[in-house]
């Protein structure tokens, strides 16, 4: 049950930018940062770290020097660096110097926690390494800067030696930070260990505010995230989707709806909450990466039911096996179809379509029948839904035939010449409201000359396919054991601009498969309209 909410005072840190930007898979440019910056303040996170306008960091320097143009509404941006090199004045350090110029209101930098890296990697004292920390600090808070200490390795450091590490948020305090955050920076502790030092943290600084950093290299950042939360830490500090080096950080879509539906801290309005599917999708699209479709919350399988008992509990009370409504993160229930599939799920979707049927009819058993049938041939209905869609109509007799096919003819031409490439063309013939129509195109390969040869012959008599184009294809060998001649699985994704849908087709030959993924996909989007 969720409990009462109460009040927000814990603040959500972003850093996609420049954490998740260090993920071996992203690599983001100027305008990405930007377009991204826009997207966070837009969902209302407190803080977005925008990188590390280091003298050698070209990116950086100009993301920051373009985003002061950016009239943000709900975030503050942040710069951030390091502490000053030792035997140097933080005025004389030309990082140091630059994350100032950096011209944002707050700054975060990280300093040394741990004493292996302190004697180690630095080279220097312990004692000089608290002077570092606390010059730092008071250099940016005498320019009247915000500052918030990231310790980096602190639970490593309170490990090994609990009174320095707790020395070294101390001097960050002294220094004038406002914020003091404990890293988990190789993502190493369980859950009660966390905990543990960050109550120790909190009871050390007198009322500062502790915040959280955690890294997902056991698996724990969001755990541990959470675990400090409860033990008295205000900051989060994490990542879109999870975004990072070596595993990633802690998953911000994750912690924020564990915060504000399983602890009731208020930490982002209603409607916020609800566009973090968007978000993450965005986000993702953005960095150019695939995301996770069983990623909690805003995956495409967070809220799908295959089992037919599951479905049909879940039709009888959504609480049965969903943890929340999916609307709140704004996520959508999905229920799949397929052989698992019992009569339930067939009612549920075609519920969802505006379609009624009745538990008991004729409808009901021969679309589970066919569905059987189709995917015993090699079919699957989980991931297609507009191609059920269409089995459905054709089931209940209410499918329309927008054209019909003469033939098609797809040629694929090499030369010996590779710097010519390969050339492939497609010819169709159909007949749309008795009118023939003979169309030819060429494309980047043979499904894309068919696609372009297909779409010129309807589009004159359907206007409203212009616009729609193909956005995946995925082929899966079913049957390997009869090599080149196997069964294949084609699956596409066709948008509008507005809408995605997905289709398949299956047959030993991949254009004919591809073929009937094709005709789904316009045929679909002719059917909606």
């Amino acid at each position: 049950m969720t409990k009462p909410k109460t009040k927000s005072d814990v603040q959500l840190f972003d850093t996609t930018l420049r954490d998740g930007g260090q993920g071996d898979d992203v690599s983001f440019s100027v305008d990405d940062k930007l377009a991204i910056t826009e997207v966070l303040d837009g969902l209302g996170v407190g803080f977005i770290e925008g990188g590390y306008p280091a003298p050698n960091r070209s990116t950086d320097l100009e993301f920051f020097k373009r985003a002061r143009k950016l009239k943000l509404r709900h975030s503050q941006l942040v710069a951030f660096g390091s502490t000053h090199r030792a035997r140097v004045r933080p005025e004389d350090d030309p990082a140091t110097q630059a994350l100032f110029e950096a011209g944002t209101e707050v700054v975060c930098f990280f300093g040394k926690t741990w004493g292996l890296h302190v004697e180690r990697v630095l080279g220097i004292s312990r004692e000089e390494n608290l002077k570092l920390i606390e010059g730092t600090a008071e250099f940016f808070r005498k320019r009247r800067r915000r500052v918030i200490y990231d310790a980096e390795h602190f639970f490593d450091a309170y490990a090994d030696d609990p009174d320095y590490a707790l020395k070294c948020l101390q001097a960050a305090a002294r220094g004038g930070a406002e914020s003091l955050v404990l890293c988990d920076t190789i993502g190493s502790r369980l859950p009660e260990e966390v905990a543990a030092a960050t109550a120790a943290a909190v009871a050390a600084l007198g009322g500062l505010r502790v915040g959280i950093h955690s890294h997902d290299d056991s698996g724990l950042a969001v755990a541990n995230s959470l675990a400090a939360v409860r033990a008295g830490a205000r900051q989060v500090q994490g990542t879109i989707n999870g975004l990072g080096e070596r595993c990633g950080n802690a998953n911000l879509v994750s912690i924020i709806p564990a915060l504000k539906f399983k602890m009731g801290i208020d930490c982002l309005p209603d409607a916020a909450v609800a566009r973090l599917t968007e978000v993450a999708r965005t986000v993702a699209s953005i960095a150019n990466v695939a995301l996770n479709e069983h990623q909690p919350y805003v995956g495409l399988s967070s809220f799908a039911h295959k089992s037919g008992t599951h479905a049909d509990a879940v039709f009888k009370d959504s609480r049965s096996y969903e943890h929340l409504p999916p609307e709140r993160v704004g996520n959508r229930r999905r229920i799949l179809i397929s052989d698992q599939a019992g009569r339930s799920s067939v009612i549920q979707r075609a519920a969802a379509y505006g379609i009624k049927l009745e538990k008991d009819s004729a409808h009901a058993r021969e679309v589970i029948e066919r569905v059987k049938q189709l995917e015993h041939e090699g079919y699957q209905f989980e991931g297609a839904d507009a191609s059920f869609r269409l089995l459905l109509d054709k089931v209940l007799g209410r499918r329309k035939s927008w054209f019909d096919l003469d033939h098609y003819t797809v040629a694929v031409k090499r030369f010996k010449d590779t710097s010519q490439g390969v050339m492939c063309e497609a010819t169709v013939k159909v007949m749309v409201a008795g009118q023939v129509r003979h169309t030819a195109a060429e494309g980047h390969g043979p499904v894309n000359a068919l696609d372009n040869a297909l779409r010129q012959a309807l589009e004159a008599f359907y206007p409203k396919l212009k616009g729609t184009r193909l956005t995946d294809y995925k082929v899966r060998v079913l049957q390997g054991k009869d090599g080149t001649g196997s069964k294949v699985r084609v699956l596409m994704e066709t948008t509008d601009g507005k809408d995605s849908w997905f289709t398949v087709g299956v047959h030993e030959n991949i254009l004919e498969a591809s073929w009937e993924a094709l005709v789904d996909s316009l045929e679909y989007k002719l059917m909606r309209s």
